[in-house]
């Protein structure tokens, strides 16, 4: 068991105190799954918060509040200042496609779009660590059937940072996630993105964010966009970003559910027929939204149709939404090519979800739309109602 030296002066002068409780608040909660409790609130701190409370007898109160991660971490900050960078954990979060128009299809098969990405607040965390190893990356995750191979974007990314800049430095990665998979929300691309600006940072920042972005293109379509700062108009395959200032108040909630079942991108692009797509100019959504905000019919996706032929419950799930939501929602649309279903103006999903039966596996997930700091790389948004953060220590001392 850990310990540690705490000194604090509490005045009178207290001559002896005895520990009367000590406790520990773990949050557990299914894998694959978020749910939401109003009832429980972490509290982050620095290291040690001692309070004492006043009053007229000579009894004293002192509670104190103690996460040791957060010190354990500072301590190896200050050894990683004097020594270089050898470790590095860096939150990648993931986005939704508030429209999504298919406007041509191209000569090489796949299909020209529009669509406003925009990053929202639910996120992996990823943590890198240089391996004494000159040949090989290491790669774990808290997530079963997520390959660990060369098959995995992180490693693809590492793998490409080093033939275009000729370092040699090799990681070991280990990938917390909170992403779904098959979710049309980005989430392995996000993490490449994540993983070329955490290699550059190893390397002394030998490439630019630029080169990073165009680099990126090379092993997947949505990854340039995380490079942007956060909101882009993203057209061609989805690499041609153009940033633009977030049109959208980032006091906007939003819930996401997503069923078990995922979406074959390339099924959906299968079925998709563009002569029965919307002819809405995209430019005029983004406009739309830019002077009025979000409303149903601005939130367009082409892809909707084909991805409730392939998974018709995806469009009874989208229907109850609407159905149940009795206007709590500004709008709820598929993002992606699926399976996730977003409702923007409200994190509480609706009660059906909680009581069908044929709803109980499904991914909740309250979110809100975030951006990226010039220069440096997005940072998850504190909430009072995060569950699964690591365990804080409180501890209550009564001194007498």
């Amino acid at each position: 068991m850990a310990s540690c030296n705490i000194l604090c002066s509490v005045k009178p002068q207290i001559d002896s105190f005895k520990k009367s409780c000590f406790f520990q608040s773990w949050s557990n909660r299914p894998h694959g799954s978020s749910y939401f409790n109003k009832n429980i609130q972490f509290r982050r701190n620095s290291f040690v918060i001692v309070k004492a409370s006043g009053s007229r007898t000579s009894k004293k109160q002192v509670e104190i509040t103690y996460n040791p991660e957060e010190k354990f971490n500072k301590l190896a900050d200050e050894v990683d200042r004097e020594a270089g960078l050898s470790r590095l954990t860096l939150f990648s979060p993931c986005k939704i496609n508030v429209f999504l128009r298919i406007t041509s299809k191209r000569d090489d098969g796949y299909h020209d779009l529009a669509s406003l990405f925009h990053v929202i607040s639910l996120g992996d965390k990823i943590k890198f660590s240089l391996s004494p190893s000159k040949s090989k990356d290491r790669l774990s995750t808290n997530v079963a059937g997520v390959p660990l191979d060369e098959r995995n974007l992180i490693i693809k990314a590492l793998n490409l940072y080093r033939k275009k800049t000729g370092t040699d430095n090799y990681f070991w990665i280990h990938l917390d996630k909170k992403v779904p998979t098959g979710a049309g929300l980005g989430g392995g691309s996000s993490n490449a993105a994540t993983t070329l600006w955490a290699a550059n940072q190893f390397s002394g920042c030998v490439a630019t964010e630029k080169e990073l972005q165009e680099w990126s293109g090379e092993i997947g379509s949505d990854i340039p966009f995380f490079f942007s700062h956060g909101a882009a108009y993203c057209t061609g395959r989805g690499e041609v970003v153009q940033d633009i200032p977030s049109p959208i108040p980032f006091d906007i909630p939003m819930v996401l559910i997503k069923p078990q079942q995922a979406c074959s991108t390339a099924e959906v692009y299968k079925r998709f027929q563009l002569d029965l797509s919307s002819k809405v100019d995209p430019l005029s959504l983004l406009e739309k939204i830019s002077t009025s905000g979000i409303s149903q019919d601005v939130c367009v996706n082409d892809l909707e149709p084909p991805a409730f032929e392939v998974l018709p419950s995806l469009k009874r799930l989208k229907q109850r939404v609407i159905a149940a939501g009795r206007g709590q929602y500004d709008a709820v649309f598929m993002s992606g090519s699926g399976s996730t279903i977003v409702g923007v103006g409200s994190p509480d999903p609706p009660q059906f979800v909680y009581d069908d039966e044929e709803y109980k596996d499904v991914f909740l997930s309250e979110a809100s739309f975030i951006t990226r700091p010039a220069n440096e790389w997005y940072v998850e948004p504190v909430s009072g109602s995060t569950i699964g953060d690591q365990p804080e220590f409180s501890t209550s001392f009564d001194m007498s």
